[in-house]
């Protein structure tokens, strides 16, 4: 099976985790597109969902799901996102879709975030992937003159030769050539910094449960 074959298929499998009448979380990226192409089909099952994205939520009000605004929202039994990366604790990488602030928000409001990827997202230690961080226009360089000197490579995400605007108006540096042996310390100390608005590691936020596809079928890693 090649990638998008095994995104497919987690995400078919991901419905089951999906509650009756109740407001959901759905992530943005190409697996969690995968996944709200699934829950279309189900929809009448559901009140609605908190979308991590513009992206989100244009694709979920297309096929007719009710979209609802965070500060809507008391009761999100489960969130269900993709990751850039993940470790045997359930602490992952997120943001290489520029939406990690806000799904951090929709994880933060749910009680269990369920992730959905496939196996080559599994790794031993954080960071291979680039660590995307959310920043303050503002304060660009002085964040990256700081990360630099913690040893990482901050380099500036752009499209068309300009920065990337999130939906929050901010821009994305992707801090590469880190190995994230402590996600929680790191996570603590990088969103202290002034300008970042939010660090693309997921340790206080993690994954409680992850469906990971393979070859073999789709595994379910309980962490919490």
């Amino acid at each position: 099976m090649n990638q998008n074959e095994l995104k497919q298929l987690v995400a078919q499998k991901a419905i089951e985790y999906v509650p009756h009448n109740a407001i959901i979380g759905v992530g943005t990226g190409s697996t969690a597109d995968l996944f709200i192409d699934e829950l279309a089909k189900i929809k009448d099952n559901i009140i609605g969902a908190i979308a991590s994205s513009n992206r989100t939520a244009e694709r979920l009000a297309g096929y007719g799901i009710k979209v609802f605004d965070v500060n809507e929202v008391r009761d999100v039994p489960v969130y269900i996102d993709g990751a850039d990366e993940i470790d045997p604790r359930g602490y992952m990488i997120k943001g290489g879709g520029a939406a990690h602030t806000r799904e951090k928000i929709c994880a933060s409001v749910a009680q269990k975030f369920i992730c959905i990827a496939d196996a080559s997202k599994e790794v031993d230690v954080l960071g291979k992937f680039p660590l995307p961080i959310e920043i303050v226009p503002l304060a660009r360089e002085a964040v990256a003159r700081r990360l630099t000197a913690i040893g990482g490579l901050p380099i500036w995400r752009v499209k068309d030769d300009a920065p990337i605007i999130t939906d929050n108006g901010c821009h994305i540096l992707d801090v590469h050539g880190l190995q994230i042996t402590d996600p929680l310390a790191l996570e603590r100390e990088l969103t202290l910094i002034p300008g970042v608005l939010t660090v693309g590691i997921f340790a206080q936020q993690p994954a409680h449960v992850a469906l990971i596809a393979t070859a073999d079928g789709v595994k379910e890693r309980v962490y919490r």
